[in-house]
């Protein structure tokens, strides 16, 4: 038996004893227009089980924000189905136990870096000590060392990036929603944010959700692919994803095993960009 069969035998096995964090059951989302009810997303189930790393993947316009937005309750259903663990996900309710981490960097200009990602905590009520620690250990981790004084005017696209991530992990999520925050990054930078992320996983195990449109960059960081077919999106297929732990996401990508799954995936993703541009 391959390395790679193995590998897959012993996530199936973990995943059946595994607590469930998502439940999606066939959840559905419609938008008015001025002339009829457009389909977004139309009876899509999955779970997510505790510590998976689970990409949702799929061309543009395939719901796959929309299902994110809705898990995350800031979007109403039209139909179906959402649970974190045993409650109903509620339009509107907040959810202390879900992070979400946006498209944008949405750091605040006018806040140094330090005041930035110390913002939950502020709000929060945490004292003044503790808060300055935390923040210390989340700037140490992201790499951004000798900036906490900086504004976001004078960082880079990652670095602004890095302080939204932090920002959101250093209130301690027990799950991480992630609206495909890297897709305005350059591939050197994006590839550096990759390689940040997969050491905080690797360390902390949250239950991730992370919405891209990047074949290559949910095989780099996901357990799981759900893919997602051309609008209205409904589930395709789910593919697992065997790559070893700890991965480095530059060698990953050049490795044999990387390029076949890739090939395999794409074979099914591009029927769907091809079914989009029809």
């Amino acid at each position: 038996m391959s390395a790679a069969n193995v590998v897959r035998l012993q996530t199936a096995a973990m995943r059946a004893t595994a607590t469930t964090r998502i439940t999606v059951e066939a959840l559905d989302k419609r938008f008015k227009n001025a002339t009829a009810d457009v389909v977004a997303v139309d009876n899509v189930s999955f779970e997510v089980k505790q510590g998976e790393f689970v990409a949702l993947l799929g061309p543009s316009g395939c719901g796959k924000s929309t299902i994110l937005n809705m898990v995350a309750g800031l979007l109403p259903k039209s139909g179906g189905r959402i649970r974190i663990d045993a409650d109903e996900v509620v339009h509107g309710a907040i959810n202390r136990k879900v992070g979400y981490v946006f498209q944008r960097d949405t750091v605040f200009p006018w806040r140094t870096v330090e005041a930035n990602i110390g913002y939950g905590l502020e709000i929060a009520g945490i004292a003044k000590p503790v808060r300055a620690e935390k923040v210390a250990r989340a700037i140490a981790t992201a790499g951004l060392a000798g900036f906490e004084k900086s504004f976001p005017r004078q960082l880079s696209g990652g670095m602004r990036q890095r302080v939204a991530l932090m920002r959101t992990l250093i209130m301690e999520p027990e799950i991480l929603l992630m609206d495909e925050p890297f897709g305005a990054l350059d591939t050197h930078t994006k590839l550096e944010m990759h390689k940040t992320l997969l050491e905080i996983w690797e360390r902390e195990r949250q239950t991730v959700l992370f919405v891209t449109h990047d074949l290559g960059e949910a095989l780099t960081l996901s357990s799981r692919i759900i893919l997602l077919s051309a609008r209205p999106g409904r589930l395709k297929e789910d593919f697992a994803v065997p790559f070893d732990r700890p991965r480095d996401p530059v060698a990953l990508r050049g490795s044999e095993e990387f390029s076949r799954l890739y090939s395999h995936i794409w074979n099914s993703l591009g029927e769907e960009f091809r079914r989009t541009k029809a």
